[in-house]
């Protein structure tokens, strides 16, 4: 009676996702994360970026790790660690703020001036009839955003955020209480009666991301514009971001 033959291991179907990876070597993966795709599993049990991760492997055994969050309607560059080594250095990274990120956003209104830095330390409230959300708070954790205008037609503004700190909701937090304009399609963080009309969701993307490593070249990541910022009136944000920084272009 002959011996049967040992069973291969099946590999996982790739994920759609794996052709939305914009950097990807034998330690880090970055996908540009879909709007609408929340990182954790929701309480409702549909999709989320932990069931992606059987194919994103690349051909590797272990499934990618996730080190950092973005908001299920936000777009872009999300890092991922394809060992666990990599995974605790890159989370070290982070934690010691070493990590560059910069975010694209179209803002509902025009801020008075051209940049500045929004020092706000942020606390968490939560109400029966609203839910949760982020506030300003002397007495909550740090937070710190830099931002710049790259152009402004039409009521709306075209900004680049740099924030320092990585908080829950901080970029939709501090463009709300630190510019008293809230992210064009943001259904929590807005103020009252903007956004009218405008059906295109959150504007908000993190177009790159670059996180050193010792001895060998730094993961450097820069996720596409998604069409929803020519919907909003500036479909030339690729070349606005790459421009020098010169003083923003002003219309309308």
């Amino acid at each position: 009676m002959s011996n049967p033959k040992p069973r291969r291991r099946r590999e996982p179907l790739p994920s759609p996702l794996a052709d939305r990876a914009v950097f990807i070597d034998g330690e880090a993966l970055v996908i540009d994360k879909p709007a609408g795709l929340p990182v954790d599993p929701p309480r409702d049990g549909s999709l989320s970026m932990e069931n992606h991760l059987a194919g994103l492997t690349f051909g590797f055994a272990r499934w990618p790790v996730l080190i950092h969050r973005l908001d299920r309607d936000t777009s872009g560059c999300l890092l991922l660690a394809r060992n666990p080594k990599a995974a605790a250095r890159f989370t070290a990274a982070f934690e010691g703020r070493t990590v560059e990120k910069s975010y694209l956003a179209v803002l509902d209104g025009v801020p008075e001036t051209e940049s500045g830095t929004i020092d706000m330390p942020l606390g968490k409230t939560s109400t029966r009839e609203a839910g949760w959300r982020m506030v300003p708070d002397p007495k909550g954790k740090s937070a710190v955003t830099h931002w710049r205008v790259l152009a402004s037609r039409d009521g709306r503004a075209l900004v680049r955020f740099t924030p320092e700190t990585g908080r829950t909701h901080q970029l939709r937090t501090h463009a709300l209480n630190g510019l008293n304009i809230g992210i064009l399609g943001d259904p929590v963080y807005r103020a009252e009666g903007a956004g009218t009309g405008w059906t295109g969701g959150l504007v908000l993307h993190a177009r790159r991301l670059v996180l050193p490593r010792g001895g060998k070249a730094p993961i450097d990541a820069v996720a596409p514009i998604p069409a929803v910022f020519a919907q909003a009136g500036f479909a030339d944000a690729e070349m606005l971001d790459a421009a020098p920084e010169i003083a923003p272009h002003r219309a309308g």
